[in-house]
C-alpha cells in the first residue's frame, strides 16, 4: 500500500495507555457527569486543551492524579485562628491519617473556610477519634465520599458546582451510602429551605448560629446509628 494513502491509527482506548481522554471518557472514568467534568477543567483541577477542530482533551496523567487523590491545591486559606483552628486543607481531626482505634470517618463538604475551621476544632476536642476530612465544593465533594466512604457526612445547602440537595439525593441512589448518617449544615433560614425538601426527608438541618450548641449532639446520635446499622 503506498504511504502517502494509509489511514490514521485508530484511537486507542484510555485503558490501552492513550496520553488524553475525551470529556465523555473522562466522566465516565470518574463516575461523574459530564457538566461535572467541564467544571473540574474550567477550575484547573484537571489538565485539558482543545484540538483544532475544538474538541477538548484531558490529560491522562491529571486524570490519574485526580484519582489517585493528588490534587491541586486550592485557594490558600486564612491561618488557624487564636482558638488554634485548623486551616481548611487539613484533611484529618488527628494527624496521620486514619484515627487511633479505628474511629469513624466524617466528611465535612463546606465553601467557608470559617466553617471549616469552626467544625474542625469541635471535633477536635469533642470528637478526638473521629477522621475528618473536608472537602470546598459539591463535585469534589461528591468524588470524596466516593473514596473516603463516610459514615457521616456533614454537608451545606449552598455549595459551588453541586449544591448539597443535589449530592444528598446523588449518593443515596447508591447501595453503598444508604447506611451514611446526614447532617445538613446551612445559613438559610426554615422558610428558605422549601426547594431543597425533595432531600431533606429525615435529615437533621443545623442552622449555623446554632451550629456550637447543636452539633455535637447530633453528630453523637448520628455516630450510633451508623454504629447500629452496620453490618
Amino acid at each position: 500500500m503506498n504511504a502517502n494513502n494509509s489511514t490514521p491509527a485508530a484511537p486507542v482506548s484510555p485503558e490501552g495507555g492513550r496520553d488524553d481522554v475525551t470529556t465523555i471518557e473522562a466522566a465516565r472514568l470518574l463516575g461523574l457527569a459530564v457538566r461535572s467534568v467541564q467544571l473540574m477543567v474550567d477550575r484547573g483541577d484537571l489538565q485539558a486543551w482543545k484540538t483544532p477542530g475544538g474538541h477538548r482533551r484531558i490529560s491522562r496523567e491529571s486524570l490519574d492524579r485526580w484519582r489517585a487523590g493528588d490534587r491541586p491545591p486550592p485557594a490558600a486559606p486564612a491561618a488557624a485562628d487564636a482558638t488554634g483552628a485548623l486551616p481548611a486543607t487539613t484533611t484529618g481531626a488527628r494527624a496521620g491519617g486514619r484515627p487511633a482505634g479505628g474511629g469513624a470517618r466524617v466528611l465535612l463538604i463546606e465553601d467557608s473556610t470559617h466553617y471549616q475551621n469552626l467544625i474542625s476544632l469541635l471535633l477536635r476536642q469533642k470528637f478526638p477519634d473521629v477522621e475528618l476530612r473536608t472537602a470546598t465544593d459539591g463535585i469534589v465533594g461528591l468524588a470524596m465520599a466516593g473514596e473516603f466512604q463516610p459514615d457521616v457526612l456533614m454537608v451545606d445547602i449552598l455549595l459551588p458546582g453541586i449544591d448539597g440537595a443535589t449530592l444528598i439525593t446523588s449518593l443515596r441512589s447508591h447501595p453503598q451510602f444508604r447506611r451514611m448518617q446526614v447532617i445538613v449544615v446551612t445559613s438559610l433560614a426554615p422558610e428558605q429551605l422549601g426547594p431543597y425538601t425533595f432531600a431533606l426527608q429525615g435529615i437533621p438541618v443545623v442552622h449555623k448560629p446554632r451550629l456550637v450548641a447543636e452539633l455535637p449532639a447530633l453528630l453523637t446520635q448520628s455516630l450510633a446509628q451508623r454504629r447500629a446499622a452496620a453490618p
